[in-house]
């Protein structure tokens, strides 16, 4: 298969990053906001927002009776972070003579993007998500996906995400970024390695040497109801279903990852093995970015890819759906 091939091929990118790890400088995929606090001077933070506008605004933050922070209004950043628009992770492609919404952007778009940012090429990334959402954390990962596919540069999630950060009374600016041309480069192509299309997906269906793994909700998978872009009831068949509510917890008003014992055991529960090759899939791809994270990152599987166009591009192609129950009316 030729992403096997891509994946050895890659190796060597692989072991920069567990060796940025292993350097001190990042202490893994996930990084806490004590750890990051102690080395903002050491990284750059790239603030993955929805809102332009939040990143220059004021946060506002109450506290309760009984003395917990309670975030009423979300503003401000990281002192000396960039600016990343979520929407520089979504594009429109064309796929086999079909449109194809809300897909990855293809190499040099993702490095414009990158440097419009301001991002540098020579200091590792700590990706911030708002936190407000568990999208949040889907779009941070859409971004480390782009980077570990595209570039060699190391990168980290911030668990929490901006929330946590200012929930724990940390410093944070509104000052509008400074005007700074990137120096950032897709020096790699690895796509294959990290992403799935829908013939990997069909052939892993049929021959179930490659775990699929459907991330929506439970109602979703079984064809109780459906996405508008989605144009069929169900899930890819031999999937399996893992909800993306069942992979985090929200603690102290912010939305924070578990543990990796926690992972395998929620995985297994489910009927998927975390060690063994597997394709995570949603409804356009998003959702199934953090469960991609969790596997590929956290617990380390180098054979775990995320579908890209998920049940939009499978249904656009009008491929084979199961649905369990009849749809709702």
């Amino acid at each position: 298969m030729s992403w096997l091939r891509t994946l050895g091929a890659t190796l060597g990118a692989t072991l920069l990053g567990a060796s940025a790890f292993a350097q001190g400088i990042l202490p893994g995929p996930v990084v806490s906001t004590q750890w990051l606090a102690d080395n903002l001077n050491k990284v750059q933070v790239l603030e993955i927002r929805n809102d332009a506008k939040s990143f220059t605004s004021e946060p506002e933050i109450a506290t309760t009776k009984d003395g917990k922070k309670v975030l009423e209004e979300f503003g401000g950043h990281i002192p000396g972070s960039r600016l990343f628009l979520a929407k520089e992770l979504r594009t429109e492609r064309d796929i086999r003579g079909l449109k194809v919404k809300y897909m990855l952007p293809e190499r040099a778009a993702f490095e414009r993007a990158m440097q419009a940012a301001g991002t540098v090429a020579d200091k590792p990334i700590v990706l911030v998500p708002e936190g407000q959402k568990i999208a949040d954390f889907n779009d941070a990962a859409r971004a480390y996906i782009l980077l570990k596919a595209y570039g060699d540069t190391p990168v980290a999630m911030l668990d929490g995400g901006m929330v946590a950060w200012l929930l724990e009374g940390r410093p944070w600016s509104k000052d509008a970024p400074a005007d700074a041309k990137g120096t950032w480069a897709a020096t790699a192509d690895r796509f294959a390695r990290y992403v799935a299309d829908s013939t990997d997906v069909a052939a892993a269906a049929e021959r179930q040497d490659v775990q699929l793994m459907d991330t929506r909700s439970t109602s979703m998978f079984l064809g109780i109801f459906k996405r508008d872009y989605v144009y069929a009831y169900g899930h890819i068949p031999n999937a399996r279903n893992v909800p993306l509510e069942t992979l985090f917890v929200t603690r102290g008003g912010a939305i924070r990852l578990l543990q990796p014992d926690t992972y395998r055991a929620v995985l297994q529960a489910q009927g998927i093995d975390p060690a063994k090759p597997l394709i995570t899939y949603c409804n356009s791809g998003n959702d199934s970015s953090l469960p991609w994270f969790i596997v590929s990152e956290i617990l380390g599987n180098p054979a775990a890819r995320n579908f890209d166009g998920s049940l939009h591009q499978w249904t656009l192609e009008k491929r084979a759906t199961v649905a369990r129950v009849p749809a709702a009316m």
